[in-house]
């Protein structure tokens, strides 16, 4: 995309961080595979290749396209989500702190609690739905608010621009866990946020197929520089091919999401009426605590939600045992749909109920799903 225009959201995942290859015509990238590259003459690297860690032009290609998406300056892509989570942890020194949602993803607190709190960054876990308690957990050493809305597991959603106002207020930053919203969604950086981070492997890949993860900064500054500089010398960076998959998928994001909202709302719907299911956590249910803000700060509310089980563990699990559509595995974003007893998988330490079932709605006839869910339903 050469000229300056800003295109809308559909025109850029179509054309960002794509080209024509130069040496073939080909519309379709090719995967440059190569891990080396050629110096030149005098030793230098005139074509900005030196080595595939550094830089690879399938990884380039995707941080310019998710740069643009997110409405950012810079971006770093990753191998995973949690190496991208891990990077920008890493810009922090002993006796910093972080102040993060009491419902979170696991794996973000187990790096918090496991990995970072061995080298004395602290955290603390807090409801970050009320924005007194946040004020009041504030303190000199706080570097950073992470921010995850809509949350893992429970869907709770928070205030992205009030909560960047006040980690700018006390000299902190902002930064969003993005996956569960996707860029259609959501934009953090718009609303005040630092930095943005995403599970490639989610909503942006697509298709269940590749493992990745990503950082966009609202500013190529010295906070970005640390997280390049954990991409580069930890060397967590995706493959070529994984970039490649990524960017393949891109193109069709905002229809796919329009499809997955469509059809969590219809499932939400009809879970919220049976009288087997005691909650529904979705924030586009009108009922839901959440919904006014999930509307003020998104433009749709996801393919994502949770909902607890009359009868608990045992009638959750039932109820997983007896579908016939959805699949029983992590994970979420792809097309086909997931379903999982989550605190099984968060462990022991999980404050998930007992009865809770988080559910990835994929883009199968929201009908069939429905009829999937009162079949099974029967067994709980």
């Amino acid at each position: 995309m050469k000229s300056g225009k800003r295109y809308k959201f559909e025109t850029l995942a179509v054309h960002a961080g794509h080209a024509v290859d130069p040496a073939t015509g080909a519309v379709t990238e090719p995967i440059h595979l190569s891990t080396t590259f050629e110096r030149d003459a005098d030793g230098g690297y005139s074509k900005g290749f030196l080595y595939s860690r550094n830089h690879n032009p399938n990884r380039n290609g995707l941080e310019a396209a998710l740069v643009a998406l997110e409405g950012g300056a810079a971006a770093a892509a990753f191998s995973s989500g949690l190496a991208a989570v891990t990077a920008i942890f890493q810009g922090l020194v002993p006796g910093d702190h972080v102040i993060a949602p009491s419902d979170i993803y696991h794996g973000t607190a187990n790096v918090l609690k496991h990995l970072f709190g061995k080298w004395k960054v602290t955290a603390s876990f807090i409801d970050m739905t009320d924005l007194d308690v946040v004020r009041k957990t504030v303190t000199p050493s706080t570097r950073i608010i992470w921010i995850e809305t809509p949350s893992n597991p429970l869907l709770q959603c928070v205030d992205i621009a009030a909560l960047a106002e006040i980690a700018h207020a006390n000299g902190a930053r902002a930064i969003a866990d993005n996956t569960f919203a996707s860029p259609v969604l959501q934009q953090p950086l718009a609303l005040g946020c630092d930095m943005v981070m995403h599970a490639t492997t989610k909503y942006l890949g697509g298709r269940s197929d590749v493992l990745g993860g990503a950082v966009v900064s609202r500013l190529d500054d010295e906070a970005f520089a640390q997280v390049r500089m954990a991409q580069l010398y930890g060397g967590a960076v995706p493959s070529p091919f994984d970039c490649w998959l990524v960017m393949r998928s891109l193109p069709t994001l905002p229809y796919r999401m329009q499809a997955h909202c469509a059809n969590a709302k219809k499932v939400a719907e009809f879970l919220q009426a049976h009288d087997k299911v005691s909650a529904v956590h979705y924030p586009g249910l009108e009922g839901n605590r959440f919904h006014a803000l999930a509307k003020k700060q998104m433009c749709g509310f996801g393919g994502m939600l949770s909902f607890e089980v009359r009868g608990g563990k045992d009638a959750a699990m039932a109820l997983a045992a007896h579908v016939d559509i959805f699949t029983r595995a992590t994970s979420l974003g792809g097309v086909e749909s997931l379903i999982e007893h989550r605190a099984s998988i968060e462990g022991p330490e999980s404050k998930t109920p007992q009865g809770l079932l988080r559910v990835s709605v994929g883009l199968e006839n929201g009908d069939d799903l429905i009829d999937d869910l009162a079949s099974a339903l029967t067994h709980a």
